[in-house]
């Protein structure tokens, strides 16, 4: 059974190698930061890493700048469980943010399909053209609001 953990910094290679292969812009720099923290990043394992997740955390909203899973691991909910441990880790914020290339239709339905609402287009965000801004609500901002 797959599990999420925090990395550690023998992972970087498998972790590098996922960023190559799943993420169409990806930020190296930001993976090796991740991997020396903060900000925080978990990987989900099933024997060897196969995703990772790097959350950069607000104080009332916290950021995924990337979310990645092994494409030759794609659909086997892999990325909803690091998504669900995610949501529980940073439960103590009032929002879970990604900005997703706007015409990465698969990203956009993952998100949308946990809870994620677009929030605004952002023109250019990546090289290869704009981003859409996606949240969903978290404890402090998904509660009862009428006490």
């Amino acid at each position: 059974m797959p599990t999420v953990r925090p990395a550690r910094p023998a992972d970087r290679d498998p972790l590098r190698e996922i960023q190559r292969e799943a993420i169409a812009e990806p930020w190296p720099a930001l993976l090796d930061t991740a991997l020396k923290g903060p900000p925080p990043l978990y990987v989900i394992e099933d024997r060897t890493p196969v995703g990772y997740a790097i959350v950069i955390p607000g104080e009332s909203i916290a950021y995924i700048p990337e979310l990645a899973v092994h494409p030759s691991r794609h659909g086997e909910g892999l990325g909803s469980q690091l998504l669900a441990a995610l949501c529980d880790a940073f439960d103590d914020r009032q929002e879970l943010r990604v900005i997703v290339r706007a015409v990465d239709t698969r990203a956009r339905s993952f998100y949308e399909h946990h809870g994620f609402e677009p929030v605004e287009r952002v023109p250019d965000h990546f090289e290869a053209g704009d981003g859409i801004v996606l949240r969903r609500a978290l404890g402090l901002g998904a509660g009862d609001n009428s006490q």
